[in-house]
């Protein structure tokens, strides 16, 4: 996930960042692009999102309540973190176009929907249908039937 490459401020393990740091990273860059200040690349890319996103922006304003945040599936409401992190994911998978594929599946189903941002949407939907397949089967997660369901959203 695009999200492992935030410095975990406990260890300096770039690849095992916690909820903890996922969500500070989130309201420092929102802090930082309303203050003008400087964005980092990894800011520039989560900022694209958090803009896209102006219903979360309350949840990342105050960096003490959204780390003492709970966000329980059975309160109907997505969490902001991980739905953020997802739009990383996704964007982070196409420029790096992997799995083989998922790049022109993407910007496919984009086109057909008239928005990246709706797309991503969509992708998001298969790619928790992939992680909750694994969970379920404690296979690793199938990449290739991944791609298969943004393929058949990008062409239905």
């Amino acid at each position: 996930m695009s999200i492992a490459v935030i410095p975990n401020a406990d260890n300096d393990d770039m690849f095992q960042p916690s909820q903890d740091d996922v969500r500070r990273f989130f309201c420092t860059a929102l802090r930082r692009l309303r203050a003008g200040q400087p964005l980092t690349p990894m800011d520039a890319l989560a900022t694209r999102w958090i803009e896209e996103h102006p219903e979360y922006h309350r949840d990342l304003e105050d960096e003490a309540e959204a780390l003492a945040a709970v966000y329980a599936v059975e309160d109907g409401r997505t969490n902001p973190f991980l739905h953020l992190a997802m739009h990383l994911t996704i964007e982070e998978q196409c420029s790096i176009d992997q799995p083989t594929g998922i790049r022109q599946a993407v910007q496919l189903l984009a086109g057909r929907l008239g928005s990246l941002h709706a797309a991503h949407h969509e992708v998001m939907e298969c790619l928790g249908e992939m992680i909750w397949a694994s969970q379920r089967s404690g296979l690793p997660p199938d990449g290739h039937a991944y791609l298969d369901a943004v393929r058949r959203r990008a062409t239905r």
